[in-house]
């Protein structure tokens, strides 16, 4: 059976995310770890080399392992936030987020200033709830 890829590493978020030469970039990656440490009052992780993951849940497959609750990416010219229950059950609250794109599991924010954060917020909890109903039981 193979191995997950994406496995947390040992290198700091913060160091990871001051790195990044665009500052908006660098500001609203900061106020995501904010945002996603609250929502699951836990410490961000880097799981390999580009994303930023928030607590962890153990993978219900036959590979087994565990995985991130909620996780982002900084990418050159946008945010990618990862939902792990999939986007299709936050379309009523999408509507109302304001200017981004979508994946199966993937939002695509050019800046936080683009979206009503309030709103990102309870996606998020949302999400983290749904995984947690799923995994936690």
């Amino acid at each position: 059976m193979a191995e997950l890829k994406t496995k947390p590493t040992a290198v700091d978020i913060h160091d990871y995310i001051n790195m990044i030469e665009s500052e908006v970039m660098r500001n609203d990656s900061f106020n995501l770890i904010e945002i996603m440490e609250a929502a699951t009052n836990e410490q961000g992780i880097m799981w390999g080399t580009s994303i930023l993951g928030f607590g962890t849940y153990k993978i219900d497959s036959p590979r087994g392992g565990e995985w991130m609750r909620i996780g982002f990416a900084p990418r050159k010219t946008k945010l990618v936030i990862y939902f792990m229950d999939g986007l299709k059950k936050h379309n009523e609250l999408l509507a109302d987020l304001g200017k981004h794109k979508t994946g199966k599991s993937c939002l695509y924010i050019k800046r936080l200033s683009d979206i009503d954060l309030t709103v990102l917020k309870k996606i998020i909890q949302q999400s983290i709830s749904n995984i947690s109903s799923k995994y936690d039981s």
